[in-house]
Order: structure tokens, then sequence, then C-alpha cells
């Protein structure tokens, strides 16, 4: 519910990139007069880009997720080989003791669940980690998910069983890329929860309320002059 400015310029970019890389293409389409077919594949760089960095993110959490389950994950694609890499750095630089992997955070108070990576104890507190993968690195808005699952009213298993969530003392972004990681700590606070819970309110307006507001039929006046000849 919040705008992604950093995402308007990434798309253009990625747009702009497509049609220097897949000139050949575009130009192709153009000739053999399917110029839609040409605006069409620009115009869906941006989703074919998002849908590798999501599965590339996807993998690597799974494999940090059996890591801190203490699983073998065997070999390792090339891929995502530097990842691995680094978060078994992480692993050995901060020695984190994993209370809660992949956990289902739950809020009947307010109306939203979500999947946390984990929480650990670090240097002595308990601290609520989200494991990020992207490129750009972390952004302010990773504060509104873990205070979220922060203020959870309990963690739920699939069977529907519920246990109480650890009292969290702190909580951190991992950064992990190929090249190397950061643990980077992000604030949390009643200001940012209410900052969440406005956004809930939004997210309603935007999926629910907008839909009722405006009428289906116009509405005829009263009264209707006849024409005059």
């Amino acid at each position: 519910m919040l705008p992604k400015r950093a995402l308007q310029f990434w798309r253009g970019k990625t747009v702009a990139q497509a049609a220097v890389d897949d000139l050949g293409v575009v130009v192709d389409f153009v000739t053999k007069g399917n110029p839609t077919a040409a605006i069409d594949h620009l115009k869906r760089a941006p989703d074919r880009s998002s849908g590798q960095a999501a599965k590339l993110g996807t993998d690597v959490h799974g494999l940090c997720e059996r890591i801190n389950k203490g699983e073998d994950i065997g070999n390792i694609h090339a891929d995502l080989a530097g990842f691995i890499e680094h978060y078994r750095r992480f692993l050995n630089d901060f020695e984190p003791g994993f209370l809660e992997v992949e956990a289902t955070a739950w809020s009947e108070t307010y109306g939203y669940a979500g999947t946390l990576d984990f929480i650990a104890m670090i240097d002595g507190e308990v601290v609520i980690v989200d494991i990020k993968t992207g490129k750009s690195g972390v952004w302010p808005d990773v504060a509104l998910q873990l205070q979220a699952y922060a203020k959870a009213d309990f963690l739920i298993d699939a069977s529907g069983e519920r246990r109480p969530l650890p009292e969290i003392n702190a909580a951190a972004a991992l950064s992990l890329r190929p090249d190397g990681y950061q643990l980077i700590p992000v604030r949390l606070g009643d200001d940012v929860f209410d900052t969440f819970k406005a956004l809930i309110e939004v997210s309603n307006w935007e999926h629910n309320v907008s839909k009722t507001v405006i009428g289906k039929t116009p509405v005829d006046p009263i009264n209707t002059k006849e024409e005059v000849a």
C-alpha cells in the first residue's frame, strides 16, 4: 500500500535495457507488421526480470531455512553458492541461537498474518530478522514488516496449534548477496506500528470499501420539462 518510487525508475530502466538487448527481436516484430507484439515484449520486461529475482530469492530463503533447521542441503546450484557461502559466514560471525524459523505470526486483533524468517538470540538479545536478497539492499518499509511480526498475537502452526511469540528485544535485516552480507539494525516502535495499522485501513479501502462508494446507475432527475417545439 506504499508508493514504490524506486520501482518506477527500475521499471523504466528495465524496459530501456530490453529495447537495447532485444533490439533484433523488436525490429523483427515491427518489420513483420506486428508492432503490438514488440510493445508487449518491451512492457513485460520488468515482469520477466522480477520473476527471475523472486525465484532466486525464494530459493535462497529455502536453503537458509534448511540450514537454520540443521538439515543437509547437499549440492548447491552455482547461482546460489555465493549467497549460501556468505550466509554461513554470517552464522559463523554472529552465532545466532535460533528460537523460531519460518514461523507464521498471526494477529486476530488487527487481522493480518505473515511468515517471519527467524527469531534468534544474538549478542544476548532476542532479535527478529528478515533476510533480503535484492540488489537494492534494505529499504525502510522492512521496519513495517518486522514490527507487524513483533506485534502479532501469537505464532500458529499449519495444524492451527498456537504458541506464544517470544518477547522481541531488537530487529534487523540481513542483506545477503553473492559477494557479502550486512546485518543492519532496524528500529521498531509504536510510531512504526501506527503506520502499519494505517496501511491496513488503506488496504481495506483499496480492496473493499472503494468498491461500494460509487453507485451502479445514475440518478434520473425528479422533474423533467417537455421539450419546446
